[in-house]
């Protein structure tokens, strides 16, 4: 077995072990998923189609999952006043719980030494990002490193959109604005 697929195989048995823990209560791998993708999104990355595209799955599927988690009571769905077909997504307060919940891989993790999660986490981004170009897939980052964030005033400022960020929204996921560019 060469390097990459031995660790390949780790991150997958990784992923296993994760999403089992997931099993045990009344949540799929991928509606925690996407609890764990709302905890971290900004306000501008909220929507179906946005959560979909970062998870790698159907528009339909991530539908379905957030009609799920609503009615689980996880997520609360809001429409924006003046287009009432946009939708998004907010965690509710049993949401944060789920999230916040101990998992024996973050765990395992936070029991390595901090120089090898540091080198860990920076092999896992390069390998993500490496392979979201081979796949076309669309890049995601903090609001902070995006070219159109503006740090002149507290919280940031959208340049593209031309929108205030809240409170933390620029330490949080935003798709990048790759097609902007």
């Amino acid at each position: 077995m060469n390097t990459e697929h031995r660790i390949r195989t780790l991150i997958n048995r990784l992923a296993r072990i994760d999403g089992s823990e997931v099993w045990a209560g009344d949540l799929n791998p991928t509606q925690r998923m996407a609890l764990e993708y709302l905890a971290e999104a900004n306000m501008f990355s909220r929507s179906p189609s946005q959560v979909a595209e970062y998870i790698g799955t159907t528009r339909g599927t991530m539908s379905q999952t957030l009609k799920a988690l609503t009615r689980k009571g996880y997520v609360e769905e809001h429409r924006k006043e003046l287009d009432q077909r946009s939708i998004s997504y907010d965690l509710t307060k049993e949401g944060v719980k789920i999230v916040r919940q101990p998992n024996p891989v973050a765990q395992a993790i936070g029991d390595m030494p901090v120089e090898n999660q540091v080198m860990l986490e920076q092999g896992l981004m390069q390998s993500l990002s490496l392979a979201l170009a081979a796949n076309g897939g669309r890049s995601f980052g903090q609001c902070k490193s995006c070219t159109y964030h503006d740090t002149t005033t507290e919280n940031g400022f959208c340049k593209l959109l031309g929108v205030s960020l809240d409170v933390g929204e620029k330490d949080k996921i935003c798709i990048e604005h790759e097609e902007a560019r």
